[in-house]
């Protein structure tokens, strides 16, 4: 591989006719563009010769709605010394025979997060939303979209998908997406950020509101360390998928009901984790020398 220059381009590296690298431009784009975030997205991969983007989209939402069944589907104990259960199947048979529950839907995105965190504990096929270690969070929260927003639709996945897919962009360009770098405020907070965002979108938030529920998302994870017991991706891991994908939803919620203004930017709060992470003792970076790794007596 290599690396360009600041401000170099290259044959084969098209220009997309709307560049940003800040959600305050992401933002300023879509305004001015007078659309939505995701057909900045989209245009700009249209530019980068993705012809096919909404069947590529559609096939990664197909490939989570599979991760999920068979998340469901199985059960026994996850492979590792932990001998973790699998909760997702009894939980979802307990909730199919209540649903009367007053918090039945958001119990079912719990229930989604667990299913697709533990397929990947076992090995399973996830879609790296942005990481193996944070994939239920984008499905579970699409999931809650597909099975309990009225009119939900094939175009508002793809509009969600997108969305997520700008804000995820903002974190690799100016922090970073990796638990070995900067903790789990990286992993679980930047995909609670994007879910925030592609709900927000989907339930027609305007681009600031967007911008504000992705904002809100990564806030209250800063500081999250990335200290996994034995070193496995199951605790505390998968329970905090269930968690930020609550979270991911009162985020998006909070910003529909506000007006896009607010105190902190999201590109202030990427800012801060990346500042954050730099900060935070190597020990809560993936290394299982820290917190609940180092306090957790296995059994």
């Amino acid at each position: 591989g290599f690396v360009l220059a600041e401000g170099e381009t290259t044959a084969a590296t098209p220009a997309v006719p709307h560049p940003f690298t800040t959600g305050a431009e992401l933002v300023g784009l879509a305004v001015a563009n007078d659309c939505r975030i995701a057909e900045i997205m989209a245009r700009n991969e249209a530019a980068l010769g993705h012809g096919e983007l909404r069947e590529g989209l559609l096939r990664i939402w197909a490939v989570m709605r599979e991760c999920v069944d068979n998340g469901l589907r199985a059960e026994g104990v996850l492979p590792g010394g932990l001998r973790v259960r699998r909760r997702a199947p009894a939980l979802a048979q307990a909730l199919e025979a209540d649903p009367t529950d007053p918090l039945y839907a958001m119990d079912w995105v719990t229930v989604f997060a667990l299913a697709v965190n533990e397929e990947n504990a076992a090995g399973g096929r996830v879609v790296t939303a942005p990481t193996n270690g944070a994939a239920g969070i984008i499905p579970a929260v699409l999931h809650y979209y597909w099975r309990f927003v009225p009119d939900a639709s094939e175009d508002g996945v793809v509009e969600f998908l997108l969305t997520a897919a700008a804000i995820g962009q903002l974190f690799k360009t100016n922090a970073s997406i990796s638990g070995a770098e900067v903790g789990c405020q990286g992993e679980v907070g930047s995909a609670c950020s994007m879910a925030a965002a592609g709900l927000a979108a989907v339930l027609g938030g305007t681009p600031a509101q967007v911008e504000n529920a992705a904002e809100i998302g990564i806030e209250h994870n800063l500081g999250l360390t990335c200290d996994p017991v034995g070193g496995l991706v199951q605790i505390p891991c998968i329970e905090r998928n269930a968690v930020a994908s609550v979270k991911a939803i009162t985020a998006a919620r909070m910003a529909l009901r506000g007006d896009g203004i607010h105190h902190v930017s999201l590109d202030t709060a990427i800012k801060t984790m990346r500042d954050t992470g730099a900060d935070m003792a190597e020990k809560y970076k993936e290394t299982s020398l820290g917190g609940l790794a180092l306090n957790v007596v296995e059994c």
